[in-house]
């Protein structure tokens, strides 16, 4: 297994970051197994590797290993995790654990065995830790890894060192934070390309070969990650690429599941199952109403597209509207719970409103909602309860 060592230090040592995320320093590194999860794209094998290469260095006390590499299929992780301890190894980093089939038993086996070794593994935001063949659930910490932030876009595009701010500072000090980024660009010169482009961090290879790439990533989290995890066959992963361009073409998605199934040629339940792991997988996501118990296989009130980007995917016309409520369900679902509102368009945490809409948008419909806040676009500062759009990619 020696070559596995000389492969690792080889890519170690080409290794060059264009910029650095803050979520690598909110990670617990210590912890002895550790999960990290998101779409794929997001950039969860570089915040992994660029860990390494500040912390080990040249050092083989880390070792990193991809489960897309043919040649590691002669050895089972546990075969791995006990020849690298035995030569004064402490970190294992496995990527794209979900694509190993008895990934959680053999996982299990290398906490309880080998307790002096500490495991990171990476894999797709649609693998459940609980559901494996060993639930490994109480005996991990996970993080979920979205992609590029509105901030995170700006810092990467001007150079510079933005801060993120908590949801109570934004609705509180709106005005106050917003003069003062104002101070230092303006926002509208680049909310639009984040928009169209600035979700995944591999926007950075070529911007002219983005939407392109971005078909292809939706592909393969079809016939790879769902086919794999969710035991889709080629007939059903074609219906359900039908399935998004439907949505992309209309939105946000008012759900009528049996017009659905029979656009898609699938049974209800089917496509149930299918948009939950659409959701869980990043593409979609699925809002439910305020109030109400939701599982499985209940219907949600409405569907969205899982980031603005994939919205020109469909290369038509996109309504603003969609646009812009698409944009705050992405922001504001990487730290807080949002449900569908029967008056205005969302409840944060079930405790504030927010309605979206354009720089002209008024308090007709929340003026009798406590709590309720406008998130209008077009206007670089807002006051009192109207917060401009774009600050909301602020949140992490």
């Amino acid at each position: 297994m020696e070559e596995l060592y000389n492969e690792y230090i080889e890519n170690i040592t080409k290794l060059k970051f264009k910029f650095r995320r803050d979520f690598i320093d909110t990670i617990e590194w210590s912890e002895q197994l550790i999960f990290i999860l998101g779409a794929r794209g997001v950039g969860k094998t570089s915040l992994i590797l660029q860990h390494i290469q500040e912390t080990y260095g040249l050092s083989k006390k880390a070792l990193y290993i991809s489960l897309d590499d043919l040649s590691l299929a002669n050895y089972s992780l546990l075969e791995i995790a006990k020849y690298h301890i035995q030569r004064g190894g402490t970190h294992l980093f496995i990527d794209e654990i979900h694509k190993y089939a008895n990934w959680s038993l053999e996982l299990k086996n290398i906490r309880d065995k080998i307790k002096d070794l500490k495991v990171v593994a990476s894999g797709s935001s649609i693998l459940e830790i609980n559901k494996g063949q060993a639930d490994l659930s109480r005996r991990s910490v996970v993080y979920t890894l979205p992609g590029l932030s509105f901030r995170e876009f700006l810092n990467i595009e001007l150079k510079l060192s933005l801060k993120s701010y908590e949801l109570n500072d934004i609705l509180g000090n709106h005005t106050e934070i917003a003069a003062e980024i104002n101070q230092k660009l303006k926002p509208f010169q680049h909310f639009e390309d984040y928009l169209k482009f600035g979700y995944f961090p591999f926007y950075l290879e070529n911007k002219k070969t983005y939407l392109s790439k971005l078909g292809n990533t939706v592909q393969l989290i079809l016939e790879s990650d769902l086919a794999l995890t969710e035991r889709l066959d080629l007939a059903k992963v074609q219906k359900t690429r039908k399935l998004i361009y439907l949505l992309t073409e209309s939105g946000p998605f008012q759900l009528n599941i049996s017009k659905l199934a029979a656009a898609v040629e699938l049974d209800r339940a089917s496509v149930l199952n299918i948009l939950n792991a659409l959701h869980r997988s990043s593409i979609l996501y699925l809002g439910h109403a305020e109030g109400r118990f939701y599982g499985q296989l209940t219907k949600p009130e409405k569907i969205y597209l899982g980031n603005s980007n994939f919205l020109y995917l469909s290369k038509r016309n996109i309504d603003k509207g969609t646009l812009r409520e698409t944009f705050i369900v992405n922001q504001l679902t990487q730290k807080h719970q949002l449900t569908i509102a029967s008056k205005g368009d969302f409840i944060i945490d079930e405790t504030h409103t927010i309605e979206v809409g354009g720089q002209n948008k008024k308090y007709t419909q929340i003026k009798d909602v406590r709590n309720s806040y406008l998130a209008v676009d077009d206007i670089e500062i807002g006051l009192n309860n109207k917060i401009p759009i774009w600050l909301f990619g602020f949140l992490y």
